[in-house]
């Protein structure tokens, strides 16, 4: 990176350093999960970016517990039945490649083409444990967005939409519409996502976000609602898990965060309190 170059280029470069992340816990003796592609697609722009956010680092057990959260997501929602995973703003994620998982299984990638292009270079010589499919898609291109959706939801029986790491950078509005584009699916039954509160946000805005934005991407999303801003846009919240206090469940925190993660479970609309989790939502189209 030269002096003139922004840390954060666009936002697909988040993906660089969220997978210095997962590489840094592969490699631990105890690590929660393996990554073995991680530091590879990473590549040493992902460990200079990481460096360069000081919080970021600092914070690096809410990256390692989200993965872990999302990864029990899918292997509970296979286990019930789901044919098709749907990644939107799959990024460098490598769950296809890296999971147990049934080979009859179809997933999908959606992604912008740079990022997606880099990580087919990347895992040219690679193979997938299931069924892989990439599509290339600005998914702010509503119309776009939904024609691909009835063509997935056409084909899947039941399917698991994933939005890791996606949400935070749409407007509360862009959300909802996301939301009812997924609800208008029948076969798009559950969705995992996390979600933050509105003063988690203004925290990242002050340690992080600077240096987000100088990439052209931007922190909104933070309903004071909670989980149950998705009710009124098709969505049921059927479990929720604080990235708090699953991360000190995992060991994955300093004792000062431990000493926080005592603290009684933040429930309902979502304040000034730091505060996220991970979320398993229910389409309403379905019965419990």
């Amino acid at each position: 990176m030269n002096a003139d170059e922004p840390v954060v280029r666009n936002i697909s470069d988040t993906a660089l350093f969220a997978a210095i992340y997962r590489a840094r816990e592969s490699e631990r003796s105890d690590a929660l999960f393996r990554d073995p592609f991680a530091r590879r697609l990473a590549g040493e722009r992902g460990e200079q970016i990481a460096k360069s956010m000081p919080f970021s680092e600092r914070a690096t057990w809410t990256w390692i517990t989200r993965t872990v959260l999302v990864d029990d997501f899918i292997r509970l929602q296979i286990n019930q039945g789901v044919d098709t995973i749907v990644n939107l703003a799959a990024g460098l994620d490598t769950r296809p490649y890296r999971m147990s998982l049934p080979p009859s299984l179809k997933w999908m990638e959606i992604d912008l083409p740079g990022i997606l292009d880099y990580k087919e270079e990347i895992l040219r010589d690679e193979k997938p444990a299931c069924g892989l499919e990439r599509v290339r898609l600005d998914l702010s291109d509503a119309n776009a967005r939904r024609e691909l959706f009835a063509r997935l939801g056409s084909t899947a029986r039941r399917a698991l939409i994933i939005t890791e790491g996606l949400l935070i950078y749409f407007s509360k509005e862009e959300v909802a519409s996301l939301a009812e584009d997924f609800a208008a699916v029948r076969s798009f039954q559950y969705w995992a996502s996390d979600i933050a509160s509105p003063g988690l946000l203004k925290m990242l805005k002050q340690r992080t976000g600077p240096q987000i934005e100088r990439g052209n991407a931007e922190f909104k999303f933070s309903p004071e609602e909670g989980p149950d801003l998705f009710a009124a846009h098709g969505w049921l919240a059927v479990e929720v898990r604080s990235m708090l206090k699953s991360a000190a469940r995992l060991k994955r925190m300093n004792p000062w965060m431990r000493f926080l993660s005592m603290l009684p479970e933040s429930k309902g609309k979502q304040g000034s309190r730091p505060w996220s989790a991970v979320c398993l939502l229910r389409n309403q189209c379905i019965n419990a």
